[in-house]
């Protein structure tokens, strides 16, 4: 009986933390209960949408990782079946990505004794994701990835987007055989072994690749809501692979991919007990970290962003977890490492999905069409064998220069001097160092200007009013109505506060009747590119729901900012600057209140009346002083 009721208070006690912990171990369960007709209908048509995308990448991302076909497809059909059990999330659909993909690649390139040891490494590294990033979610990890600053992401995403696209060079131009080993060891190297291989290009490789990026633009402009990629890779194959397959002049003996059989489907345990496996843990613990960080990372971003448009809650710890289960299915499963898709998460979004169930809908029609592609090899007609690897290289070009978001690194290099040397260093590490050592090169530069920062806080003394109210020293306002919110933001507004606009902002205007929100910027300081993201993110998120955002208080420093990033343009977007009309309103040092009479006066102009009921808000984390 004692050891009964041990076991009992232990359980309560892993329950409780888990809890406390905000960590749900079936938060599935709920949404299963009120599941529909309607919803199924609409998440079913997400989940083709998605499926055609997902099962098309994940062959190129196992391709960019030199890996066989079979990992990224298994990868995609396991991970988004096993990750809405337990992600936060409704939209995210998890599997193989770009980034993650090109770090397995980065790392055994530089490690040429473990290349080719797919079958012992690959479960055992994806095990060890998924043990590191379950355990981050167990430990709250996640919390502190708000101190990850944008512009890490940023330059880390553009530099391996600049690594794929020469690496697949040398499929698209066909010079594979006239590069050695030691041409893949650095992007330099690649990138001179590329130029001396230039005269030996094959011409047919090239013509292929030309006409595959042709269909593909050309498919993107005319009907941009179709699968582009799926369609692109298809039509592709279907006419050059079938050349190749049937010898036909000049297209025999063009490089194409191999089918898997049904036995490749067979899962593939990670083996912890053979000879030599610590060593082999040793040698994978370092990319093993940077592969659940990044991977982490990506999905936190990721549900953020997809929150932020649907007006959901993002729960980071929560999806964090999802990464981590996601990761040891597919371990077992015999997939590689699997991340948030941001391409397929937001094509799971724009195709209506309703509820998670579409990711498990997704992943079932996966692993359907793995059983298909398997079974197509006993039948005489493996399909794989139909892709032109020079195809493939082309979409997987298109699908790089994607990844170079203009906007966001425009914003990072104009916002503030720390973003912008944290890009430019995050970038020239990811071309020089291996990519599982310059993504923590990044974070270490971005929290070291960080540091730097937070070691000159300001105060901000407040003061109770003759009613009780807490309130800034000298501050007045009139008694709370609930037309208009008035939102306080304290301290220095750079990457580590951005969340502080996303959840309050969408707490207050979970009150039906807000229609105005001033958002009071008079004590922010050290406003930064991923904090103007999110402010441009909320402006938008409230002009969707007809809802208006107003800025006071701000300091020249943030007008500068906003100006040169380019939001100011966003948050004055409907306003007739000839007449008059602003939506911000600069801080004035004799008179401080001025510029909230002033946001007020124009919020009373959007609501079409000379009275307003005034609400306010103060960031609750902010204490007055004893």
């Amino acid at each position: 009986m004692k050891a009964l009721r041990k076991i009992t208070r232990t359980g309560r006690g892993v329950g409780r933390y888990f809890y406390e912990g905000h960590v749900t171990l079936l938060p599935f369960v709920g949404p299963l209960r009120r599941y529909n007709l309607d919803k199924l209908r609409h998440d079913s048509h997400a989940a083709l949408n998605v499926t055609l995308l997902a099962v098309s990448q994940a062959i190129a991302f196992a391709a960019i990782a030199g890996l066989p076909v079979v990992y990224g497809v298994l990868c995609t059909g396991v991970a988004a079946l096993i990750a809405p059990l337990f992600a936060a999330s409704r939209h995210t659909i998890m599997g193989p990505t770009n980034a993650t993909a090109f770090m397995l690649f980065s790392f055994f390139s530089v490690n040429p004794a473990l290349a080719g040891r797919w079958g012992d490494l690959i479960p055992l590294l994806v095990l060890m994701v998924g043990i590191f990033a379950t355990l981050g979610a167990l430990l709250r990890v996640a919390d502190l990835m708000q101190f990850v600053s944008r512009s890490v992401l940023v330059g880390y995403i553009s530099g391996a987007a600049v690594l794929i696209l020469a690496n697949q060079m040398t499929h698209l131009l066909g010079v594979g055989p006239w590069l050695d080993e030691a041409s893949s060891a650095s992007f330099v190297s690649l990138v001179m072994g590329l130029i001396g291989a230039l005269p030996h290009t094959d011409w047919v490789s090239l013509m292929i690749g030309a006409v595959t990026l042709g269909i593909y633009y050309g498919l993107a402009k005319w009907k941009p809501r179709w699968p582009v990629f799926a369609i692109s890779l298809v039509l592709a194959s279907a006419c050059f692979g079938s050349l190749i397959r049937f010898h036909v002049p000049p297209f025999e003996g063009a490089a194409t991919f191999v089918t898997f059989g049904m036995d490749d489907l067979m899962p593939r345990w990670p083996n912890l007990m053979r000879e030599g496996v610590f060593n082999d843990i040793s040698a994978l613990l370092g990319v093993a970290l940077a592969i659940a960080f990044l991977a982490s990372l990506e999905n936190t971003l990721m549900s953020k962003a997809l929150a932020s448009r649907s007006g959901d809650h993002a729960d980071v710890n929560q999806d964090m977890f999802s990464v981590g289960m996601a990761n040891l299915a597919s371990a077992f499963a015999g997939g590689m490492p699997a991340s948030g898709s941001l391409t397929r998460s937001a094509l799971n979004f724009e195709s209506g999905a309703r509820t998670r169930f579409a990711s498990l809908f997704s992943g079932v029609l996966s692993l359907a069409l793995a059983v298909l592609i398997a079974a197509s090899a006993g039948w005489g007609v493996p399909l794989i064998d139909f892709i032109p690897k020079a195809a493939l290289a082309a979409l997987v070009v298109a699908l790089s220069f994607s990844l170079f978001n203009l906007r966001n690194i425009r914003i990072c290099l104009r916002s503030t001097t720390d973003d912008a040397v944290v890009l430019v260093t995050t970038f020239v590490a990811t071309l020089l160092a291996p990519l599982h050592v310059a993504i923590f090169i990044g974070v270490a530069v971005s929290i070291s200007l960080f540091l730097r920062k937070a070691s000159r806080p300001h105060l901000v003394e407040y003061e109770f009013s003759d009613e009780g109210e807490l309130r800034e020293m000298g501050e007045k306002r009139s008694r709370p109505i609930p037309a208009i919110s008035i939102v306080h933001v304290e301290g220095d507004l750079f990457f580590g506060a951005a969340e502080l606009f996303r959840t309050q902002i969408q707490r207050t205007v979970s009150d039906e009747a807000i229609q105005v929100i001033i958002l009071r910027l008079k004590n922010a300081r050290h406003l930064d590119a991923t904090s103007v993201m999110a402010l441009e993110d909320l402006i938008r998120f409230m002009r969707d729901k007809g809802l208006h955002l107003i800025v006071s208080g701000a300091s020249r420093e943030v007008y500068r900012v906003l100006k040169h990033s380019g939001v100011l343009k966003t948050l004055q977007n409907g306003c007739d600057r000839r007449a008059g009309e602003s939506n911000l309103f600069l801080t004035n040092p004799r008179n401080p209140n001025l510029s909230t009479r002033g946001a007020l006066k124009r919020a009373q102009q959007l609501l079409g009346t000379d009275k307003a009921d005034i609400r306010i808000f103060y960031d609750p984390n902010q204490q007055p002083p004893a």
